[in-house]
């Protein structure tokens, strides 16, 4: 189990790494803003729960194999590029289908069962195919393993955990406060057609810059 010290030290780290700006952050407030509070948040969860497949990744060390690969790093570097470009895309596309206000017809709730659980693996597939974050877990990880008190993979997967939960809680309240700022700027005619530009703008940028990184 991990200590005391280990716990509250790796929570402040990750909190102050999750609160600054970056890919995650940036596309769960484009998606919230532009399809409501219920996607925003969503996207946010799928985006943490991706987190514990890099601490899986971690544990069995493929992480390690990944980063020492060239060829393997680039062709994920390249997928995860494609995959944002092709969010980005078809958001720009939907010609502003935004979901209707919170609230609406129980029939409108039943029909969003669905579009959350893909929202949802889209954000859970965005996450865990970014290599980046396959790096940032093989390094960050460790920093807070103490390995003189054994059972390494056990304080890796728990830490990788703990990452995990609090980036869905903060990832949540980021997609519901920018659900409710989009649910008022979507009462304006047009709007939500350019919300989804925006938004599937951002996707694509992050896409081409994940993919031409080095």
């Amino acid at each position: 189990m991990l200590t005391l010290a280990q716990f509250t030290g790796f929570l402040a780290a990750a909190l102050l790494i999750t609160l600054s700006p970056g890919p995650d952050n940036l596309m769960v407030l484009s998606l919230g803003a532009s399809r409501g509070r219920r996607h925003g948040m969503v996207f946010g969860f799928g985006c943490a729960m991706g987190c514990l497949s890099h601490t899986l990744l971690a544990v069995l060390g493929v992480s390690a194999l990944i980063a020492a690969s060239p060829v393997a790093f680039t062709a994920l570097k390249m997928t995860g590029g494609l995959y944002l470009v092709w969010l980005g895309i078809n958001a720009i596309r939907s010609r502003g289908a935004s979901l209707p206000a919170e609230g609406g017809p129980s029939e409108t709730n039943k029909s969003e069962t669905g579009s959350l659980g893909t929202v949802f693996r889209r954000g859970l597939v965005a996450n865990a195919i970014n290599p980046k974050v396959v790096l940032f877990f093989l390094s960050f990880l460790p920093q807070f393993v103490d390995p003189s008190r054994g059972h390494v993979s056990l304080q890796t997967g728990l830490l990788g955990i703990l990452f995990a939960v609090q980036a869905a809680v903060l990832f949540g309240t980021l997609g519901y406060f920018a659900g409710a700022i989009g649910a008022q700027l979507r009462r304006r005619p047009t709007t939500a057609m350019w919300l989804d530009r925006v938004a599937g703008s951002i996707f694509i940028a992050l896409g081409i810059k994940l993919a031409v990184s080095r």
